[in-house]
């Protein structure tokens, strides 16, 4: 299994044991906080779910249909999971607005006990995926990892509002049903991010400036590069195809100059792990 997936794979396992915890604990324990918490870890199951599937489908090798291969795939993978953050989130913020100034029993104290294992756990899981996300390229994978990043955001809101509560049921009695309204913003404005950053990379949004500046570094390091006048990249999965216009001696050969442009094409790919495969059209410098 890539290591992509078998990180995809262990968050559906820890986020699915919290999700069963905190929602357990919630029912028991009387908190709206804690269950909205609950419920938000068991989204991030189906999450997880989804980056597995991404990232499986986008290994596929590419066919005479998808040339370029099937990497989109793990793009439109971080887009659902950046929608479905939004959705879910709006529905646990109405969830628990619902029944504001209606009396009921303080929170139990051991509801803190599994919010405190989500601070640890989900910190751990955010920042191993953020390691892997960057390292692998993967935007399904990155979208995850705020999406672990987040519940800790979500579990610390919990915790105040479950504290706040028990300090005085009296004065603070929606506190906690506050907390886990606070959960769901939390949750969509994280997706509506996830949302907004995978869908200007399917729009074909270059790279960086930095990023740029290595493609043509690299391209005039071989010999009889007299310019580089455009370079396009583009992502298609957890890496950039680039198009590139190379510009040598007007008299040379047809040969000679596709030479160059093939020991550029080797030099780019080779020296630039982000890179797939570079186009390049050859034109006569000034």
């Amino acid at each position: 299994m890539h290591i992509g997936q078998r990180v995809a794979a262990v968050g559906m396992v820890v986020s699915g044991a919290l999700a069963v915890a905190k929602i357990f604990a919630g029912m028991t324990g009387h908190s709206t906080a804690v269950m909205a918490d609950g419920f938000e870890s068991g989204s991030d199951v189906f999450a997880s779910g989804f980056v597995l599937l991404g990232l499986t489908l986008a290994a596929k090798p590419p066919d005479e249909d998808h040339p370029y291969g099937h990497g989109r795939i793990e793009i439109l993978t971080g887009l659902l999971i950046g929608l479905g953050l939004t959705a879910g989130g709006a529905l646990i913020s109405y969830a628990s607005l619902q029944h504001l100034g209606q009396p009921r029993t303080p929170p139990a104290a051991f509801v803190v006990w599994p919010l405190l294992a989500s601070l640890v756990a989900k910190t751990g899981l955010a920042t191993f995926k953020f390691r892997y996300g960057r390292k692998l390229q993967s935007v399904a994978l990155t979208a995850d990892a705020w999406n672990d990043a987040m519940d800790t955001g979500s579990a610390m809101a919990a915790l105040v509002a479950v504290a706040l509560t028990r300090s005085d049921p009296v004065r603070f009695l929606d506190a906690d049903r506050y907390g886990g309204s606070l959960v769901g913003l939390i949750v969509v404005l994280v997706g509506v991010r996830v949302a907004r950053d995978t869908a200007m990379q399917l729009m074909d949004t270059m790279p960086d400036n930095r990023h740029m500046k290595q493609i043509r570094e690299a391209a005039y390091t071989v010999a009889g590069v007299r310019g580089v006048e455009k370079c396009f990249a583009r992502k298609t999965g957890m890496r950039y195809h680039v198009d590139l216009h190379l510009e040598v001696d007007p008299e040379m050969t047809v040969r000679q100059s596709h030479e160059i442009a093939h020991k550029v094409q080797l030099r780019i790919v080779e020296s630039l792990d982000w890179v797939a495969d570079v186009l390049v059209h050859v034109e006569p410098a000034p």
